[in-house]
């Protein structure tokens, strides 16, 4: 056998190094957040659509990018709508806040 293949981790290893009590560090269903971001906002702010959208979830704690700074404006008051919006439409507490952000989507 190879040395450099001696040395080698197994895939099996590295992910167990990565979960260290068991558990993913995310929740694989928060992905569906993307699949209905445009059906939620479209019903919130439809005037929005394709102006933001989510880029990251932590601790159920969105946050969401605005492609300019007058969108943060216009959405802010509006967070309660879009985290109630969210949560019916994936028939769970996913977000529990929601963070917005200048940047490219």
């Amino acid at each position: 056998m190879d040395t450099a293949q001696k040395d080698l981790t197994s895939l099996g290893d590295v992910i167990a190094d990565l979960m260290t009590d068991g558990t993913l560090p995310f929740d694989p269903e928060d992905a569906d957040i993307w699949k209905v971001w445009d059906q939620v906002i479209r019903s919130v702010q439809p005037e929005l659509v394709g102006a933001c959208g989510p880029s990251r979830i932590r601790q159920k704690r969105l946050q969401v990018t605005v492609t300019h700074p007058i969108y943060l404006q216009e959405l802010r008051p509006w967070e309660r709508q879009i985290r109630a919006a969210l949560n019916r439409k994936l028939d769970r507490n996913a977000v529990l806040g929601i963070d917005f952000k200048v940047g490219s989507r």
